[in-house]
């Protein structure tokens, strides 16, 4: 098995009047982290884990969170641990 990062991005839609509790409950999930909001509502999420399931029971862990009302996976991207310590060389694309 590799290891690897999960990244996944998210908008989340919750009832206005829950916000505040969501905010805390995003807090709570590891790997979460808040990227925006509105006053309607939407989040803008990403979380981080190990495995792909992981990340399927933070999404489920969100869906079932009162107040919410549709969670959305934007982007997912994975990548393996040992390519995030590598220098990446800069490419000068200037003509």
């Amino acid at each position: 098995m590799v290891d690897e990062l999960h990244i996944t991005s998210l908008i989340v839609h919750a009832l206005p009047d829950r916000c505040p509790d969501f905010d805390q409950v995003i807090k709570q999930l590891p790997g979460a982290q808040i990227h925006g909001t509105d006053a309607n509502g939407k989040f803008v999420i990403t979380l981080e884990a190990s495995t792909a399931g992981a990340i399927l029971d933070g999404v489920s862990q969100l869906q079932q969170t009162p107040g919410v009302i549709g969670v959305a996976m934007v982007y997912q991207h994975v990548e393996p641990l040992e390519s995030l310590n590598t220098e990446i060389a800069h490419v000068d694309h200037t003509a």
